[in-house]
């Protein structure tokens, strides 16, 4: 198992990360929120875990053990798989889905993209006594759906991330804020794809 990757960032896209390892680039699977920590030319260091599958390797990055250590007990539960479990942690942080787990907070599992009412019903019974209890900061507060702010922070630090200007960003984030707004839940992987369209035609 890959357990970390440490070197420069070479590279960054929607959702991915190409850190140089040896003079070799590790194509790395990441949230926004992780993409939004990295700049390109600058070490990084990312947890990670190697998803096998008949005709493929696929490299998932976090921004710690823990992250990663709930990544792959959520993929315990069935019907998760690596991308549902990526989302997972994309919209809440380790402790904001034990807490949503400890609590039965079905609220918070709809807010994934990809999670329905039943979906989530299955999941606070499967995971309630694989997660365990919050462990940080979240513990003294009660886990919330994302919203309008938090889609919008996210998006901007992500668009940072990846090289843009604040003003840049604040553009793109305003131009996909209608497609936002009219779902039921804002998909920040897809607002940042349609962001980016935005940009590179701007330019």
């Amino acid at each position: 198992m890959i357990a970390f990757v440490s070197g420069p960032v070479a590279a960054l896209a929607p959702d991915t990360a190409v850190i140089e390892v040896g003079g070799i680039g590790m194509a790395v699977q990441c949230a926004p929120n992780t993409l939004a920590t990295l700049r390109i030319g600058e070490p990084a260091k990312l947890a990670t875990s190697l998803v096998v599958r008949e005709d493929s390797l696929t490299l998932y990055g976090f921004a710690d053990d823990d992250e990663r250590q709930v990544f792959e007990l959520l993929q315990t539960a069935s019907g998760v798989g690596p991308r549902l479990a990526q989302a997972m942690l994309a919209v809440h942080s380790p402790d904001g889905l034990r807490m949503a787990v400890a609590t039965g907070d079905e609220k918070a599992l709809i807010s994934v993209p990809g999670i329905g009412k039943k979906g989530a019903q299955k999941l606070l019974i499967e995971l309630k006594d694989r997660l365990g209890a919050p462990v940080g900061p979240a513990a003294a507060r009660p886990a919330t759906a994302t919203g309008p702010a938090s889609w919008r922070e996210q998006l901007h630090a992500a668009l940072i991330g990846l090289g843009y200007a604040p003003r840049e960003a604040e553009d793109a984030v305003a131009a996909v804020t209608p497609q936002a707004e009219a779902a039921a839940e804002p998909n920040v992987g897809a607002l940042l794809r349609a962001a980016l369209q935005t940009l590179n035609r701007a330019r």
